[in-house]
């Protein structure tokens, strides 16, 4: 269904009833990405809301990077939850979605129940991740070039996407990416997020993360570090868990949903049942 959210309109896919999981997708993706966990979820109990982040699948792309920032991303999802009703959610997110939960939990903890970042959690532990990070951040500086980064990634059908992502679903993106305006929106979030002078200044404050966290990570992540993930534990002031599983790339929940989702079950039926309905 299509939801406007303050004026943006948001595809959003919500099903099932009981405690509700929110799910963020990361980038090149879109809600479909969570496929695999949808249906294990609902039958567990959860309701899942899982919606097109602006820029992404079939929901609205602005056409100015100002309109990708943080605090825009993490207002749709407030606004979200509001028109749905929803007074907090467990929060599930992937890549970006890792990191725009992440914020959304320091920054309105009273909307989140728990929160799951696999493969990018905090923006501070990515920022303090070090060297061996940025050098597998390299693709952020060339997304920074309007025009050059489209042309880069979408040359002879993508093959540069293709050869150096190995995302699992690649033919599904393309059909996404293929529009220049969609391609152009989805890089918009690391021009307006990861601007070249966030190498030189200091990492947004935030308050810290106060609700139950998980980090999940894979040990063939083309992009993300153990640490970048890891370091989260530092923003966290709740319980911690860390979850590592090995020979597996960025995508856990496409290449190994039912570990992911076993690890996820776990974490969410581990926690206390609220004590209003899903309150």
């Amino acid at each position: 269904m299509r939801l406007d959210i303050n004026g943006t309109v948001l595809e959003v896919e919500d099903l099932g009833d009981g405690e509700p999981v929110l799910l963020l997708h990361g980038w090149p993706d879109c809600h479909d990405v969570w496929r695999h966990q949808i249906t294990p979820l609902g039958e567990a109990g959860y309701r899942t809301i899982a919606p097109d982040l602006r820029g992404f699948g079939h929901s609205d792309k602005p056409d100015t990077v100002a309109s990708y920032g943080m605090i825009q991303m993490v207002s749709d999802l407030i606004g979200l939850l509001d028109v749905l009703g929803t007074p907090r959610a467990h929060v599930v997110g992937h890549d970006w979605g890792g990191a725009i939960g992440a914020v959304l939990a320091a920054l309105s903890p009273e909307r989140v129940t728990s929160l799951t970042c696999l493969s990018v959690g905090h923006p501070g532990a990515f920022a303090a991740a070090g060297w061996e990070q940025r050098e597998k951040s390299w693709y952020m500086l060339l997304f920074q070039f309007p025009g050059i980064a489209e042309r880069w990634l979408a040359a002879d059908d993508f093959a540069n996407l293709r050869n150096w992502s190995r995302h699992p679903d690649i033919d599904s993106v393309i059909t996404y990416l293929r529009d220049p305006a969609a391609l152009t929106a989805s890089l918009a979030v690391y021009r307006a997020i990861l601007p070249p002078e966030s190498l030189i200044r200091p990492p947004t404050e935030l308050p810290l993360i106060r609700v139950p966290t998980m980090g999940l990570w894979c040990s063939e992540d083309l992009a993300i570090t153990e640490q970048a993930l890891t370091g989260t534990a530092a923003f966290v002031d709740a319980p911690w868990r860390y979850e590592r599983i090995n020979g597996i790339g960025h995508w856990p929940q496409l290449d190994a949903p039912d570990q992911v989702n076993t690890l996820l079950l776990d974490f969410l039926t581990s926690l206390p049942t609220p004590t209003s309905a899903y309150s």
